[in-house]
């Protein structure tokens, strides 16, 4: 009996599709993610089912929409009953582990001063590391004491230092690579690989960096080299006036990113600032790949590429200063939710780039398909199987998303309730319980500068796409529990 494969699923945070060289980026330095996409599927149109971490990794960790989990906000604790798809492969024999950021729960210091809340997750190997730097640094500088990333820095006699580049408020030299929170990940999944290469389970590693989310501060070897063309980079997409019929939020986002919390205060940083945060983020993305690459070399050193399912993907993007905004927020631009998607592994149809519209929430049902494993009662999202096997597979029409005031840090009156649904063509946002919202043709209009939602010709296209979004809403109900009889 051929043994199942086994799954190094790597989850960036807050990366955006176009990162990529195999995505079309001509500026990074991504060769191994791009020989990853060469060596199976490629997906270029799939999308978070949120903006925001949390509710996103609820969805994907568990195959069922993030308000179906009841974990629709950073700052909610995912229910004990969930069954995350690691506590499901646990059951049918796999070892699995993480290194790196989970976030299902509440990791507020004054909350979680330890570590996060954890469910059952099935997890026998947890090495945790919210995000790499102390979460009350600005004054304070303490740490979570289960900070396993911290904990490793200081085996090696030093600790996370970053300092703003050039006094920039923006940007940071975070560590060098070899003490980069990104680096400890992709060497705590060799670790793990090269212990379970000869035992007679599968295995399951989820390598969970924290980049390129902010504060943007790569090491100072991989900024340097966009220093040097700095110039080259281009500016963000943003168009001056385009807010002005737009949902409020984005109007005070663009005065300063969370609600005015975070500074990046659009119309006061100069080109060379939006340039240089440009340049950080992608080095960010560069030495994620690097790390790929030693993760990949590892598995073939090991003898296991063959039978190991690879992933790539992020749990949502990052505004970077397109549509004049920074960082996320309640925001359905294609830089929030489309994000990179890469499969590679026993079975997977090579060098395939697919253009069907994907959602994160069919990863999980796909996975225990290719395990062999029945899927969970509860999941909602699509096994995705027989596409990646080159058989008969019926296309999404569109794609579902949405944000339940999932971050805190807006006015009452403007805190939105907000879906997306998109299809080939278009794409609208509602908020709901205001008169606002978003309609793009993304074919006359691909950078979605040009909100159409007040124009009376497309009174048409808005009410197909009402009916689209109420039955997509309707869909989100939870299937559990199970009826058990007919009355």
């Amino acid at each position: 009996m051929t043994r199942a494969p086994n799954i190094l699923w790597i989850c960036t945070d807050q990366q955006r599709w176009d990162t990529l060289g195999c995505y079309g980026n001509e500026f990074v330095k991504t060769p191994s993610i791009d020989r990853l996409a060469k060596d199976g599927m490629l997906f270029e149109r799939a999308y978070s089912q949120s903006p925001v971490c949390t509710p996103s990794r609820a969805s994907f960790l568990t195959g069922r929409y993030p308000r179906t989990t009841r974990t629709r906000q950073n700052g909610q604790d995912i229910p004990a009953e969930e069954r995350l798809i690691s506590r499901v492969l646990a059951d049918s024999g796999y070892n699995c582990g993480l290194a790196g950021k989970l976030h299902l729960s509440t990791c507020h210091p004054s909350i979680a001063p330890f570590t996060e809340r954890r469910i059952d997750d099935g997890y026998s190997e947890f090495h945790w590391s919210h995000h790499p730097s102390p979460p009350l640094q600005r004054g304070k500088g303490n740490n979570w004491p289960a900070n396993e990333y911290d904990l490793w820095l200081r085996e090696k006699g030093t600790e996370y230092q970053r300092a703003p580049y050039e006094g920039s408020p923006h940007v940071h030299v975070g560590p060098p690579a070899e003490d980069h929170q990104t680096t400890w990940c992709a060497q705590k999944a060799i670790t793990f690989m090269e212990a379970n290469a000869n035992l007679d389970h599968s295995w399951m590693f989820s390598v969970n960096m924290f980049d390129p989310h902010h504060p943007f501060d790569p090491p100072l070897e991989y900024l340097q080299p966009y220093l040097d063309k700095l110039d080259e980079i281009p500016l963000p997409n943003y168009e001056a006036g385009e807010l002005d019929n737009k949902p409020t939020v984005q109007k005070i986002d663009h005065e300063g990113a969370y609600g005015g919390r975070a500074g990046f205060e659009y119309e006061k940083m100069s080109d060379r600032d939006h340039r240089l945060v440009k340049a950080a983020y992608w080095a960010m993305c560069d030495l994620i790949d690097a790390q790929v690459g030693r993760m990949l070399e590892a598995l073939e050193r090991t003898g296991q590429r063959e039978n190991t399912i690879v992933i790539f993907m992020s749990d949502h993007g990052e505004m970077l200063g397109d549509h004049g905004i920074y960082l996320k927020g309640s925001y359905f631009y294609e830089e929030a939710v489309h994000v990179p998607l890469i499969i590679a592994g026993p079975g997977i149809q090579i060098g395939v780039r697919n253009k069907d519209l994907m959602e994160l929430v069919d990863i999980a049902p796909t996975l225990l398909g290719a395990a062999g494993i029945d899927r969970e009662p509860g999941m909602q999202g699509r096994s995705f199987l027989p596409l990646l096997r080159g058989e008969a597979f019926k296309a999404r029409e569109d794609v579902y998303c949405e944000y339940y005031n999932a971050m805190p840090w807006h006015p009452k009156d403007v805190n939105p309730q907000a879906t997306m649904v998109r299809t080939d063509r278009l794409k609208m946002v509602v908020v709901h319980g205001h008169d606002e919202g978003e309609l793009y043709d993304l074919v006359e209009d691909p950078q979605e500068r040009h909100n159409l939602w007040g124009d009376p010709k497309r009174e048409g296209d808005k009410l197909a796409l009402y009916r689209r979004l109420v039955d997509r809403m309707a869909w989100t109900v939870d299937p559990l529990p199970q009826r058990r009889a007919d009355f």
